[in-house]
């Protein structure tokens, strides 16, 4: 087993670890800084309640994220047989313009169902 084998999973994973350590603990200082002020507790707490459920969200966008891979595959399939652009361009950039406008499109059902929801 080669020692990179090894370190790498352990940064990888220390380092996310490390990330939410931060996050969490300046959360904490910042709150606590708040509340040695007198500000009130009620600020930490959204007034503003999330109409549409975030499994709905993720579903949406994570579903037309993959149907927009499938869609930029099937694509540069047809720019590089029918249409001889090399295989090295058609297939990322095609995969990766599809996925994108997936995630636009995502973006922008997810805006319309919320104002919907809201009304």
């Amino acid at each position: 087993m080669n020692l990179a084998e090894i370190i790498i999973p352990l940064a990888f994973f220390g380092s996310i670890f490390g990330v939410i350590y931060l996050f969490i603990t300046a959360r904490n200082k910042e709150r606590m800084a708040l509340i040695e002020k007198g500000a009130d507790a009620s600020i930490f707490y959204s007034s503003k309640k999330r109409v549409t459920p975030v499994w709905k969200v993720f579903i949406l966008n994570f579903s037309l994220l993959l149907m927009g891979i499938g869609a930029g595959i099937f694509i540069a399939g047809i720019l590089n047989d029918i249409i001889g652009v090399k295989e090295e361009i058609a297939y990322p950039g095609t995969i990766f313009l599809m996925a994108g406008a997936g995630l636009f499109t995502g973006f922008t059902m997810t805006k319309n169902l919320e104002k919907q929801e809201a009304s």
